[in-house]
């Protein structure tokens, strides 16, 4: 069973359904319904035209969903007289779908699992799985989502700024159960970088595989985080890193810098770096300067404070945090070692076990425990 080609295949049927009339919601779960139903039949019996027969499986299962209104039955009446299989249309719909499940009436939630349903053809539980939710919660919301969308047209010109954020949102969840998300991420990434052509693509797919590469050393056989310093860079996939630095030098040639740009222009180089002390630490904070230049983001100038440390020394780095909003997360964290770097051990142990109390998460929180009990014991010797 190619798993796959079904995936692959869902958007473009999706579309077909809906410029056919059909509401969204409606072909929606009929596509799905035809999903399975290849699931279930193709090993046995794989179709000549897999493309084609979902469509006409998933029309017929529209069709039977909708039979109790008048109104739908005249239209189906004049739908059912064309031959149930034939050629089907060349239109890819993939970019409209990403643009429909990116609507800004939706909660960022709510958009990445409607994208992650219609766009990567993911069932309902694999989602729920993924996010570690009961599968009828995450019902719930597609449902929502779907009713949310049903009346918007097609004809409408979508935002890429707001795809591009649902995509980047999907990549940032990583995994559990069995869908990778990450992987999942790039994949609808490459298919929406086949689809439109814009440099800020081309940035979040190569951003995407840059950070991607270094995935198998981020946390130790125990779970717990390893530091990017202190990463095995040996294990880093080398053919993702040349892929996504190949990607981004194509888009930055285009002269239209973008946020995903120049965040992969900094992946890039902690990627060029055969050690941590090698680092052109120069280079990204003139990155960070352009990020801040095109998004005053809060965050990125919280980032930008650790690579002046790394630059021009730890007081450099606590004089740039000082004009950062210290109720960012990961401020304390940042604070505590820089302050470390300083060589005020007592301060960056506080500091550390403060954080640790605001981790968003259990491996963050372990992590920034073990580093204040590390420089605790240091002090006690």
């Amino acid at each position: 069973m190619n798993e796959a080609l079904l995936r692959s295949l869902t958007p473009s049927v999706l579309g077909i359904l809906v410029r056919r009339g059909a509401d969204f919601a409606g072909a929606e779960d009929a596509v799905q319904d035809a999903l399975v139903e290849a699931v279930r039949v193709w090993p046995a019996d794989p179709p000549r035209d897999p493309k084609g027969w979902l469509v006409t499986v998933a029309w017929r299962r529209f069709l039977d969903a909708t039979r109790a209104d008048a109104a739908r039955r005249r239209r189906e009446d004049l739908i059912d007289e064309q031959p149930s299989l034939g050629p089907v249309p060349a239109v890819d719909d993939t970019l409209q779908l990403y643009f429909l499940c990116a609507h800004p009436s939706l909660t960022p939630s709510s958009a990445v699992a409607l994208t992650l349903r219609a766009v990567g053809g993911l069932t309902t539980r694999q989602i729920a799985q993924a996010y570690l939710v009961p599968e009828a919660t995450m019902a719930q919301r597609i449902s929502r989502a779907k009713r949310t969308v049903s009346g918007v047209r097609f004809d409408q010109p979508g935002d890429v700024a707001t795809v591009l954020r649902v995509l980047y949102l999907v990549f940032n969840e990583g995994y559990s159960g069995d869908v990778d998300l990450a992987a999942e991420a790039i994949r609808l990434t490459r298919q929406l970088a086949a689809a439109i052509d814009h440099p800020e693509v081309a940035g979040l797919l190569a951003l995407m595989l840059l950070h991607h590469a270094r995935r198998a050393t981020r946390t130790a056989p125990d779970g717990s985080l390893v530091p990017l310093a202190e990463q095995d860079r040996s294990r880093w996939d080398t053919e993702s890193i040349a892929e996504g630095v190949e990607i981004l030098q194509a888009a930055l040639a285009r002269d239209r810098l973008g946020e995903f740009q120049a965040q992969a222009a900094i992946a890039a180089l902690h990627a060029d770096a055969p050690t941590a002390e090698e680092t052109d630490w120069g280079q990204i904070v003139e990155w960070y300067d352009e990020l801040v230049r095109l998004t005053d983001s809060p965050v990125v100038r919280l980032n930008r404070a650790v690579a002046v440390g790394e630059a021009d020394g730890p007081r450099a780095g606590l004089a740039a945090l000082a004009a950062v909003n210290d109720s960012l997360p990961r401020h304390t964290a940042v604070a505590a070692y820089l302050h470390e770097r300083d060589g005020d051990l007592a301060t960056a142990a506080q500091l550390y076990a403060e954080a640790a109390q605001k981790a968003p998460n259990l491996a963050e929180r372990d992590h920034l425990t073990r580093q204040a009990a590390r420089l605790n014991a240091r002090r006690c010797r």
